[in-house]
């Protein structure tokens, strides 16, 4: 594990796998950095860096006032510093809350390319009636914390609904870890509530933006309207994966990201 300490003074821990051309890897915000751990073997001609996000199996100095509009800027700033700490220009990977930061982070830094797997954009009119941070924060006061959670389980990774939500999560082995970060999950949903999407967003580098045809409707709208605001990008839909493909399908995402690079 290395270490590493952001402009602001946090301290950023990392696992570096391999030694060919940094591929930053960002998790969302319902997973460690574990997340990735079925995509990485497909990755073993690059220099795999995985970073362990703060507030995510980490502590932040006072995680009680990280305000919303806070959280995006903690973690474009913790990303810059990851990019200026490996050798060469990275390639940004960013699942979900992940996908966004990559984008945001990479409208300044010097990376070669950036993939994102459905970012967490709402589009307009989902954006104004968005109200899944207040409905967990009121959970999480009413001391239901595993309810908390589990609203943003069926609001993002199950959105049409699944026979048996309960066996689901008692079979994910993240799950415990998910419930313990109950908090920063409502903080994260505060900042994507509040994120509007630019009409063109300034990244210079090239981008694919993926999306899955089972993931929820409004985070497959805002794939395509991410790639319709970038300058340079490149959009595919893997049929029948959902919102969590990285993980899902692995060798499927790993093949297209091959592909990109080297076209």
């Amino acid at each position: 594990m290395q270490v590493t300490q952001s402009a602001a003074g946090t301290e950023l821990t990392y696992e570096r796998r391999g030694d060919g051309q940094p591929l930053i890897l960002l998790h969302g915000g319902m997973a460690p950095r574990e997340y990735w751990s079925a995509v990485v073997p497909h990755f073993d001609d690059f220099g795999v860096v995985l970073p362990q996000r703060p507030g995510f199996g980490t502590c932040l100095d006072d995680p009680e006032t990280t305000s919303a509009a806070e959280v995006l800027d903690r973690e474009t700033t913790d990303v810059q510093t990851l990019v200026d700490a490996v050798d060469g220009d990275p390639i940004l990977f960013g699942h979900s809350f992940g996908a966004l930061t990559a984008l945001e982070t990479a409208t300044d830094a010097a990376v070669e390319a950036v993939l994102v797997y459905e970012p967490a954009i709402l589009p307009d009119g989902f954006r104004e009636q968005a109200d899944l941070a207040d409905r967990m924060e009121k959970l999480i006061a009413d001391g239901r914390r595993r309810e908390a959670v589990k609203r943003y389980v069926e609001t993002v990774l199950h959105p049409d609904g699944i026979d048996d939500l309960d066996a689901w999560l008692a079979a994910w082995p993240v799950w415990p870890d998910c419930v313990d970060l109950a908090e920063e999950v409502v903080r994260m949903n505060r900042a994507v509530e509040r994120y509007e999407l630019p009409a063109r967003l300034d990244v210079d580098a090239p981008v694919l933006v993926m999306s899955g045809t089972d993931g929820p409707d409004f985070l497959r709208k805002s794939a395509r309207d991410v790639h319709e605001a970038l300058p340079h990008s490149r959009f595919v839909e893997f049929d029948g994966v959902s919102h969590s493909g990285p993980g899902e399908a692995p060798a499927r995402i790993s093949a297209e990201v091959t592909a990109f690079r080297d076209g």
